[in-house]
Parts: structure tokens; sequence; C-alpha cells
């Protein structure tokens, strides 16, 4: 039987919160680091909770506010489960945003402008992806020196 308890935990968000099974739900993992760090061993592991809310307001915060790093204080219903290795259920009932995670720095992305033209260069790839600085599609170059071809096919009505 899982026995059921009810706690405000502080953690670190693993990965961009989720949209749920159904309309105004969420979910995402927390990541709860032993407060007594210093009198654990030094190998104690964190806690991982499986989180999820039913309440559309809180939903909505984790779908478009929460990043990865957020540290965050939840309230709620924690649910042990009877499999070992699962990581524990937690209904969140209230959330507390205690600190924002720094932004992310994006190294493998760099965005370049070309007068009316945006691309995006991705170190992982040999296409470039090509917009209008309003965020029209304009398509994708097969390597950089062909982004020229690309936008004056574009400008004269040739690619789309």
């Amino acid at each position: 039987m899982n026995s059921q308890t009810h706690i405000a935990i502080d953690g670190y968000v693993d990965a961009i919160p989720a949209p749920g099974t159904g309309w105004g739900t969420a979910i995402f993992d927390l990541i709860h680091s032993p407060a007594d760090a210093d009198r654990l061993a030094p190998d104690a592991p964190d806690t991982v909770y499986a989180c999820t809310t039913g309440d559309p307001r809180i939903a909505q915060v984790l779908l478009r506010e929460i990043q990865p790093g957020d540290l965050l204080r939840v309230t709620g219903t924690v649910v042990q489960s009877d499999a070992p290795d699962a990581p524990a259920r937690l209904t969140v009932e209230a959330l507390e945003v205690l600190d924002a995670a720094p932004a992310p720095v994006l190294y493998d992305l760099v965005i370049e402008r070309w007068g009316n033209y945006a691309t995006v260069f991705n170190a992982d790839r040999d296409t470039v992806p090509v917009f209008t600085v309003d965020g029209k599609w304009v398509g994708e170059a097969a390597s950089p020196d062909a982004i020229s071809d690309l936008i004056d096919a574009y400008e004269n009505g040739l690619a789309r």
C-alpha cells in the first residue's frame, strides 16, 4: 500500500515542464537535494519527484514561465511508489518560484542578420535556415555559401 504525505519541498526543475494528460494539467520532475548534506554521506543521492498538477493556474505558470534550473517550492501530496526504483509522485497544489535560473546561453547556435534577412547557424548542421526579419520563412540554404543565392531566388519569386 502506498502512503500519502502532505509536504512542502524545495527543488530544481530538471527539464522543461510538459502538458499533462488532460486540459489544465502539467507534469515535471523536481530534484530535491538533502537539506543536511554535510551530515549525510558525501554520495547521498538527490531525490527525484515526478510532479503533476491538475490546477489550471499552476499548469499555466509551469508551461509558460518555468525553465530547467528554476528553484521552486512546491506544496502537495506525495505518494511513494511500490517500485523501489520509481520516483515518488507529487501532486502539486501550490507553487512558488524561489529563484529563476539564468537565461541559457546557446553556444551552438548563432543568429546573423543579412539586411532584411536572418540566418541561424547551427554547429551540428551544414544547412542554414533563412527567414525575413519579420519571421517569414525563406528557405534552407544547403551551406553558408548558398545563402546569397537563396535570398536572391526569394526576392525574385523563385524560392518557396
